[in-house]
């Protein structure tokens, strides 16, 4: 079986609750990832911050100038996670229904890693190049 700790991202930024949108946005956008964890002190994961929850409160904040809100204010509070021994074939199975992009891989209740839908398919598309067809 392959596992999701074969194919994650293991050097992720982390984001905090407290954190302004604007320095959420700045590591958002460095990463080269579609969302981040939010953590608390202990790296334990309490939300999930993305460019799609993110945009409309964006909008009117910086219609307004409103440089109040934090990654609180937006994150989505019952992120869906993965652990890093999950079966990369199940996560694929999941990312092709409405399921999220990607997923933050927890272990021992800490974010150790990310792992995204196209590094799911990287690792589909060299494992189906492997194959020999026989007749």
């Amino acid at each position: 079986m392959a596992t999701v700790s074969e194919i994650m991202r293991r050097s992720i930024p982390l984001l905090t609750a407290e954190m302004s949108i604007t320095e959420a946005l700045d590591k958002l956008l460095s990463s080269g990832l579609s969302g981040l964890p939010v953590v608390n002190t202990q790296r334990n994961i309490i939300g999930f911050f993305s460019e799609q929850d993110c945009i409309p409160t964006l909008v009117k904040a910086s219609y307004h100038c409103d440089n109040r809100v934090t990654v609180n204010d937006i994150m989505y509070k019952e992120p869906l996670t993965v652990s890093p021994d999950s079966d990369v074939f199940e996560l694929a199975r999941l990312m092709g229904g409405a399921k999220p992009k990607l997923y933050p891989v927890i272990e021992d209740n800490k974010v150790v890693g990310m792992v995204t839908r196209h590094q799911v398919m990287q690792f589909l598309n060299e494992k189906l190049q492997t194959c020999t067809i026989s007749y």
